[in-house]
């Protein structure tokens, strides 16, 4: 056969569109946290279910006395362009976060907390992470109202089952 006559014949295959995002937080500093949820706010806006598993040091975003704390990590972040001993320095991890929060803010991006409750009455749905709030002995109490659900690793792979899920590790 010819290329032509091939083209011709082939059946055009349509990618199949995301159905879900399952995004998993492993790490709480300001950067990440809104890089999730953003991308979680983004997949609920375009009509693709989102579902976030706050997981070890990700669950601080979620912890009510850690939630309103966040930071910028300044030391062992090569995308903050600085060097590593600048990044220790005393007040400068304050100083980058800060800076973070205003640029954010004049974006009209929400704080953390107004974030979680935007994506809850949005439909996403949010999960703590049962062996990691064993491991930092952590009690349903202390985390935000959003919280759906304590579960485990296995209970969020059961949510995850199904065409067109989609993980994402952050």
């Amino acid at each position: 056969m010819e290329t032509q006559e091939l083209e011709q014949n082939a059946v055009k295959v349509e990618p199949a569109k995301v159905k879900k995002m399952m995004l998993i937080l492993s790490k709480a500093t300001i950067d990440n946290v809104y890089a999730c949820f953003i991308l979680a706010n983004g997949a609920r806006m375009e009509g693709i279910e989102a579902e976030i598993f706050f997981t070890f040091f990700g669950l601080e975003a979620v912890q009510k006395k850690k939630i309103d704390h966040l930071h910028v990590a300044t030391v062992g972040n090569p995308a903050m362009h600085i060097p590593t001993l600048l990044g220790g320095l005393p007040g400068m991890e304050s100083f980058a976060t800060n800076m973070m929060k205003k640029e954010m803010e004049k974006l009209d991006i929400p704080p953390v907390g107004e974030f979680i409750e935007i994506l809850e009455a949005s439909g996403a749905k949010l999960w703590a992470c049962k062996l990691a709030m064993d491991m930092f002995h952590l009690k349903r109490e202390d985390l935000v109202d959003e919280i759906a659900d304590i579960i485990t690793v296995g209970d969020f792979y059961e949510k995850a089952s199904g065409e067109n899920t989609h993980l994402l590790f952050i």
